[in-house]
């Protein structure tokens, strides 16, 4: 799919302007849950969503939360609020549910590094490698793929293959690099894809915010580009071992709900701070990047969803063949870990 060029500036419940017909976000978030029930429809929402999407959702969390969601909905009708390759994923676990985003051109800057085609040259390089995607792929990827994974599970599928078996990781250099210090496997081959939002967290970013905050915990998503400067600096001793933490979006908030911290610094899409602000009001959560804003994600504003509901646009749908061996890389990356942690 093509993603578009520019997005939505994020909305603010408290200054900007409510979806046209309603008087007040109450009545908003009142018609959004009885349109919910009047379609037999469940709401999805990533953690990187507005706040005001991820308030009123049935269900918030990572990409791997809410695959098992979509997979074990009783619902007719799935409304995914995050990009379009989620949405794709949903329909992939429930073939027989109707799939709606409701903007088709939220896509994802990580998904579009690599095509089917690529994929395949790539295997045809190496005949004996198991292909472990990223969840951060179109359908037609992981069609071609042996096994998806989150950023929390992706350590123990790669674990899961045998030693002897070369391995090509795709489309996340930062994750892949991450599961390379992880498990120890030189036989692991990278795509050189990256999130444009992730990617912009930068070293520069990392030093700056922690020589200001030297007594702050950090969480570090591993699409980070700053991830393996964290992991360097604690090594040198410029920061704690112990304060550091190389998370997933779910991670961090099981991490987040014990802390006692008074602050932490948080490098990942800035939509996770609603989230983690909500599981632990006590610590003081910030952003070391603020314009790490996913438009993308963002594009999915309180009026598109509504009109979904209304009008039951916009409808996902795969080709069935995709679909099916689709499907068989997705249930396996759904069986390995445990529930909670995800992209």
């Amino acid at each position: 799919m093509t993603f578009v060029e520019s997005a939505p500036t994020p909305v603010d419940m408290d200054t900007d302007p409510l979806p046209p017909g309603f008087d007040n976000w109450s009545e908003w978030r009142r018609a959004v849950r009885e349109l919910s029930q009047e379609k037999d429809a469940v709401i999805l929402a990533h953690n990187y969503q507005l706040p005001q999407i991820q308030d009123v959702a049935d269900h918030v969390g990572d990409s791997l939360g809410l695959s098992r969601l979509a997979a074990a909905a009783t619902e007719q009708m799935i409304v995914f609020a995050g990009v379009h390759f989620m949405a794709e994923t949903a329909k992939i676990l429930a073939p027989d549910k109707k799939v709606l985003i409701p903007d088709a051109r939220a896509g994802c800057s990580l998904a579009e590094t690599i095509t089917a085609e690529q994929l395949r040259a790539w295997k045809d390089e190496h005949p004996d490698a198991v292909v472990v995607a990223y969840v951060n792929t179109t359908a037609e990827v992981k069609a071609e793929s042996d096994v998806c994974c989150t950023s929390s599970n992706a350590v123990e599928v790669v674990e899961s293959i045998p030693a002897e078996k070369e391995v090509l990781f795709l489309p996340d250099m930062f994750l892949g690099a991450h599961v390379k210090r992880k498990t120890g496997r030189t036989n692991i081959h990278t795509w050189m894809g990256e999130c444009h939002v992730h990617a912009g967290i930068s070293p520069q970013n990392l030093e700056q915010a922690v020589h200001a905050d030297p007594d702050a915990e950090l969480y570090v998503h591993p699409e980070c580009g700053c991830s393996t400067s964290a992991l360097w600096m604690t090594s040198a001793g410029d920061i704690p071992a112990e304060r550091t933490h190389i998370l997933s979006t779910g991670s961090m908030l099981d991490e987040a709900r014990q802390s006692h911290a008074d602050k932490v610094l948080v490098a990942t899409e800035i939509g996770m701070l609603h989230q983690l602000r909500k599981a632990n009001s006590d610590t003081n959560f910030q952003p070391i990047n603020a314009d790490a804003s996913c438009r993308y994600m963002k594009m999915i504003t309180p009026q598109k969803l509504v009109t979904a509901l209304r009008e039951e646009v916009d409808e996902v749908t795969v080709d069935v063949a995709t679909s099916a061996r689709a499907r068989r890389a997705v249930e396996r990356m759904v069986t390995i870990g445990q529930p909670g942690g995800g992209e």
